[in-house]
């Protein structure tokens, strides 16, 4: 089955309290993680860092990445309150970590993955630090080239990672993401090349890309959510709402099963249909007893429980073995 992430980030807005609420969401639609993020501004940012262009449309009055970034904290403690939250709530808690301090934190709280963002792909110390747990590794690429890409991979392999542990995200960083730049393919070709397994991360409006990556091969799926896109911060307005992502996760369900298997077998549900829509061979018209089986007195027509039209050149040229009506089933 798909991993579903269900990417919280920081669309709580500074408080528990709605991130619980997050929690509840994401539990409730289904979801197998809920991620959020962890940071502290001061060790992320300069304060002269600006914000990104999606940022500036956000509702919110900070005019740089500092000051957005810091009504956005939660404190170690709230993260601790959290996972045992999720944990109440049997659902995986997942936080991206953008620092080696706060990787550390996460291992302590028995964190079952790790997952890298896209910016820190370059981050040779995070990599390194990262591989050090013996964890399964989720690695976005969000404005990554293929061969920063294989180095990242290197780095992990070089320090221990086994491939079968890590899955690559293909990525497309702009909140949100148009459908033109998302280029689905990409994900196959990381596959192909890189040998591991592959997934998505989502930051489009609407859910078609997930499922249309996961009917393409994706193990993990990666969408953000939030309360209402109405609220303030700079993540909302590229997120699902509750109603969207109970729907994009139900929709990616129906779509792992409707894949199916790799093998071409009648379906059970379908093999009461066999003598319905197959043929067989009958009467053209009335045969006597000894008469001479052809192409002047032989058809074929439904239903398919008579002998098949496969064999039609084994009767050809043979004797009738009894007269025959008019769409009479042909028996040897």
């Amino acid at each position: 089955m798909t991993l579903i992430i269900a990417e919280a980030g920081v669309n709580h807005n500074g408080d528990i309290r709605l991130a619980k609420e997050l929690i509840d969401i994401a539990s409730e639609a289904g979801a197998d993680i809920v991620k959020f993020q962890i940071f502290k501004a001061e060790e992320l940012v300069t304060k002269k860092a600006k914000k990104a262009e999606y940022q500036l449309k956000s509702k919110s009055d900070s005019f740089d990445q500092y000051s957005m970034l810091k009504k956005l904290e939660l404190t170690h403690r709230e993260f601790e309150e959290l996972k045992d939250y999720s944990d109440s709530k049997s659902i995986e808690f997942l936080s991206t970590a953008f620092n080696i301090e706060n990787l550390e934190f996460l291992i302590k709280l028995k964190v079952k993955r790790i997952k890298i963002p896209s910016g820190e792909i370059t981050n040779l110390p995070y990599l390194e630090k990262a591989s050090s747990f013996g964890l399964p590794i989720i690695l976005s690429t969000g404005i990554s080239t293929m061969g920063e890409i294989r180095d990242a991979v290197d780095i992990l392999l070089k320090n221990g990672v086994r491939k079968n542990q890590i899955c690559i995200l293909h990525c497309t960083t702009e909140y949100p993401a148009p459908i033109d730049s998302v280029n689905l393919s990409a994900m196959k070709t990381i596959a192909n090349k890189i040998d591991t397994d592959v997934g998505y991360s989502d930051h489009t409006t609407n859910f078609e890309v997930p499922i249309a990556a996961v009917a393409m091969g994706a193990k993990v799926i990666e969408k953000h959510f939030t309360k209402s896109r109405e609220l303030e911060g700079p993540d909302h307005m590229a997120s699902l709402e509750p109603r969207e992502l109970s729907e994009m996760i139900s929709s990616i369900r129906n779509t792992e099963i409707l894949i199916g298997t790799s093998e071409k077998n009648p379906a059970h549900e379908e093999l009461k249909n066999l003598n319905v829509i197959r043929k067989s061979i009958v009467a053209k018209k009335p045969i006597k007893k000894g008469e001479i089986l052809d192409e002047s007195n032989l058809t074929t027509k439904r239903p398919g429980d008579g002998i098949s039209p496969m064999k039609w050149y084994e009767l050809i040229g043979t004797i009738a073995t009894k007269s025959f009506n008019k769409d009479d089933l042909i028996e040897k």
